[in-house]
This record gives structure tokens, sequence and C-alpha cells, in this order.
């Protein structure tokens, strides 16, 4: 990354987008102290992540890889409940079916199944129910919808959308989908190799594009006209 700034508001959804190797999974992987940066800071409620330890802070903030990161070996229930029990929070069971709720699956039906009972988008919704279930301020996403078919793609985008807005979750959201992004994401941030090319409101980036890749991207995504 090269000398790459950005914040994430309370409520707020921001988008990292670029093509591969633009840096996108390695600037999400900086807020939860997967990856370390060489230099600059990662502030998070005002402290700095590296004065924080690393397994407490990646307790307190919720992350869906792309994969979705199930462990095969536990029912969905308990999978949905891993964080509020690592972090000894008493009431984890009604958490993790409140969390499945929200994802739009119903606990007494979901709970005793295994991961590999379930279609791939149902495992996808069990991973944002298991980041949403110790209610953090804030949620990293990996590319979470990237590999389901559209349809299932739709359905958790908009599952996604309407969770943000009841639980005033902050998001930053890894895609290499400009419509995703702009569907999602209250803000846009365009990255190229480790730089970022513009951040902006999806509106703003339609009206004005910073730079030739960023007008190159929205004529190819067809969100502007070539």
């Amino acid at each position: 990354m090269d000398a790459v700034s950005i914040s994430v508001q309370q409520g707020e959804c921001v988008a990292l987008i670029g093509e591969s190797g633009s840096g996108k999974t390695t600037l999400l992987r900086c807020f939860n102290r997967l990856v370390v940066p060489d230099d600059g800071r990662i502030v998070i409620d005002g402290r700095d992540a590296m004065e924080l330890d690393p397994i407490s802070l990646r307790r307190q903030v919720g992350y869906v890889p792309q994969d979705g990161g199930l462990l095969p070996h536990w029912r969905v229930g308990r999978n949905v409940e891993l964080v509020p029990r690592l972090r000894g929070i008493p009431d984890r069971t009604t958490l993790a079916d409140r969390a499945l709720m929200l994802v739009g699956l119903e606990p007494a039906l979901f709970r005793v199944r295994w991961p590999g009972e379930l279609s791939g988008g149902q495992r996808q919704r069990v991973a944002v129910a298991r980041a949403l279930a110790a209610e953090p301020r804030v949620i990293l996403l990996d590319e979470p919808f990237g590999a389901l078919d559209a349809i299932t793609r739709a359905d958790l985008q908009s599952a996604f959308a309407d969770i943000r807005r009841e639980l005033h979750t902050s998001a930053l959201l890894v895609t290499h989908d400009l419509n995703e992004a702009f569907l999602l994401a209250d803000r846009v941030v365009i990255l190229r190799e480790g730089r970022v090319e513009q951040a902006a409101k999806p509106d703003e980036l339609r009206r004005a594009p910073a730079t030739e890749y960023v007008l190159r991207l929205l004529q190819r995504a067809r969100m502007i006209p070539a």
C-alpha cells in the first residue's frame, strides 16, 4: 500500500474496489491485524490498533472471509456462538439465534445442521450471522457474495443492506463488483496498485470521475455511458 488513507464513520458502509492485486484484502486485514502494516496507523474508536491485543481486537470486530470460514465439524449453532463464547458472553444462544433470524435462517431449523448440509448461500448467511452474533460495532467483509449464483447473491445483498440499517453497524466491504459497491456502500474507495484513485459517494463517482482509470472502470461496468 502507498500512503492510503481512508475512514469509516459509525453506521457507514465503505466499499473497497479494484483489480486483483490492488490491495483491497491487504487493507481490509490491517483493521483486525491479520496483516500488520509496515508504516502508518490503524485507529479504531480512537485507539491505535497496534496498541490493542490482536486476539481481543479480532473478537471485537466482525469478519466474514470470502469462503465463509465455517468450522465443518461444528454445527451451525455452535459456529454462530463462537465469538460470544470466546468473549464469555453468558446469553450466547440467544445472541446466535437472533443473528440467524437477522440473516433469514430459522434457528429451530438450522441450529442443529452441519455446514456441509447447507447450500452455498446458506453457508454465507451463517458466516454473516457468526460475524454479527456478538453485536460488533464494525464488520469486515472480504468478497462475501462473490462465489454465489446471481439470484442467491441478490438475496444476500438485500439481506445485508437490511441488517446494516437495523443494527447501524459500520462495515468495510471488499468487492470486485462495482455494481455491488454502488448498491451497498455509502462511499466507494477505488484502489489501483496500492493507491487510492478516488474515494467518493456513488453519485459523485458517476458525476465526476477523478482520473482516467476511474472513468474507464465506470464505463466497463456500464455505470456511465462509454
